[in-house]
């Protein structure tokens, strides 16, 4: 347990801490009474409110949309289910600069929408909740129709056999067994779009700003320190709140509930309304997903053909030192070390955190291992130039700090992913190992790690894919001559012109290719107790 708690404490703890104390602090002296006047300022009160409120709405939206979707993939069995499942999974390991992006391509200025029907969307919010029911979609489908699929049918078809209608049984008998997992995956969603960035950044434009893009604006363009660090603050309170109740909802999912093979629970569709149902689930995926990510490949050779591709590999001499492709290869690079130390670190937790003699305190690390999902990423980032800059660790200038704010990221998806499995280990077969003669190493060794290979293979998937993704912390500290492919579009599109704007949707679609490759190859390891993801 001491290095995951060291790697936190030094890489994460510390940096936030030291960026809060830089803006709070002043010769030595706590300057508390900041906080009230940051919350007296009408502008700051009105990103808090359109932070919170944009969140509870695009929460209410995506379960609305997504909970028939995790019907039908928990009790429908039907040809193209695995590829409806792994398609339906993509948004939700797409970058969030890519998410903007294939909105922006939909419903933005020239989008879409525009050159059909002279519709824009991009100086609204609906873009936004939009796009935050497209790259959650998948959590309430993971989440709910993970359960869902493991609910025993026989219960609600008892009820139905005493007369109760199918309303009345679906709400008296299954809707109370699936609540901690629909409170569980809105409070996910709801910790996503509170934090969100990349998204808000894009289709937001100057108009609105969640927490997350004020914290980037008071920081990196107004250099007001002592604001960004009470925003950060109170980011940091609500997060834990968030998390403190997603906790208890999964306690309550995991504690009450006889659970079946979920194999044994899908069944192919009968009747009309079931297959109506399932054609509109497939309709939904088709528009809500499908379609923004096709107008992102459109967009990306528009009129030029292949000439946005082509431009990449020129060095302009403007956005970057180097040409846009290199961002590629960087990306790659930095998202394969990334992931080598978000297994590492997330193995050693996970192991620690399912021994049968973990205290309390190594418990409740469970839930700090969280907070790097919700705790401002561009905090972290800039936290980095701040306090690691003085030796021992002097790494300002140094690239590996761009593969370690990526594994702050991938170290939660690992942990989630591995610890089910490892919980699932009979520990008679360690104490076994051990009565044999066999050290703890390798005791692990041949008897976790045969049971866990195949979901440890599936957390690097996930780490990999949220590596290349990481957008908030990286901007402050990716090099100019090494850029990742988040920041390389981000830069693009802040600038004017087709070329820049076409460059930006081939990098995407780069992105998007390479992270949807890594999602298939996933659902082809996946099992139905492959983790929480």
């Amino acid at each position: 347990m001491a290095v995951p708690v060291a790697f936190f404490a030094v890489f994460f703890a510390y940096p936030v801490t030291a960026i809060v104390a830089r803006g709070l602090k002043a010769d030595g002296v706590w300057q508390l009474g900041r906080i009230g006047d940051v919350l007296a300022q009408s502008d700051v009160r009105q990103v808090l409110w359109f932070t919170t409120w944009q969140a509870l709405v695009s929460t209410a939206l995506t379960l609305v949309i997504a909970l028939p979707g995790a019907y039908v993939l928990a009790r429908f069995d039907f040809p193209g289910r695995q590829l409806l499942r792994a398609v339906v999974t993509v948004p939700f390991v797409l970058p969030t600069v890519v998410v903007g992006t294939a909105f922006m391509a939909l419903v933005g200025r020239g989008g879409l929408l525009d050159e059909l029907w002279g519709v824009r969307l991009d100086t609204t919010v609906w873009a936004i909740l939009l796009a935050h029911v497209f790259f959650n979609y998948a959590v309430v489908v993971r989440t709910v129709g993970g359960l869902w699929g493991q609910l025993d049918p026989r219960q609600e078809e008892a009820a139905r056999m005493l007369g109760a209608s199918r309303f009345t049984a679906w709400r008296t008998v299954t809707l109370p067994a699936l609540a901690p997992a629909v409170a569980a995956a809105a409070l996910m969603v709801f910790l996503f779009t509170f934090t969100s960035f990349g998204v808000v950044q894009i289709l937001g434009g100057p108009t609105f700003a969640t927490l997350e893009v004020e914290i980037y604006r008071q920081t990196s363009e107004i250099f007001d320190l002592s604001t960004a660090a009470v925003l950060t603050m109170i980011q940091f309170v609500a997060v834990g709140a968030i998390l403190a109740l997603h906790a208890w909802t999964v306690r309550r999912r995991e504690t009450a509930l006889r659970l079946v093979d979920a194999s044994m629970t899908a069944r192919r569709p009968r009747g009309g309304g079931q297959w109506a149902l399932l054609a509109g689930v497939v309709a939904t995926v088709a528009v809500l997903l499908l379609l923004p990510l096709a107008v992102l490949v459109e967009r990306s050779f528009g009129d030029a053909g292949a000439g946005y591709y082509r431009a990449l590999t020129r060095d302009d001499g403007g956005v970057f030192l180097v040409a846009p492709i290199e961002a590629v290869g960087n990306s790659l690079q930095y998202a394969a070390l990334a992931t080598v130390i978000a297994v590492l670190i997330g193995s050693l937790a996970s192991v620690a955190l399912t021994r049968r003699d973990a205290g309390r305190l190594v418990r409740g690390f469970d839930a700090l291992l969280m907070l790097p999902l919700g705790v401002s990423a561009v905090t972290v980032g800039f936290g980095f130039l701040i306090a690691l800059d003085e030796p021992p660790l002097d790494l300002r200038s140094s690239w590996i700090l761009v593969p370690l704010a990526q594994a702050l990221v991938g170290v939660p998806f690992v942990v989630r992913t591995m610890l089910p499995v490892l919980r699932a280990v009979d520990v008679r077969l360690r104490e076994a190992a051990a009565v044999l003669g066999a050290s703890p190493w390798r005791a692990w060794r041949e008897v976790d790690l045969p049971m866990v290979r195949r979901a440890m293979l599936i957390a690097a998937g996930f780490a990999f894919a949220v590596s290349l993704g990481e957008f908030g912390a990286t901007v402050f500290i990716a090099r100019p001559d090494h850029p990742t492919l988040p920041v390389a579009v981000a830069r693009l599109l802040g600038r004017p012109g087709d070329l820049n704007y076409g460059q930006a949707m081939a990098l995407s679609t780069i992105l998007m290719i390479v992270c949807a490759v890594a999602l298939l190859a996933l659902e082809r390891l996946r099992t139905d107790r492959s983790g929480e993801f």
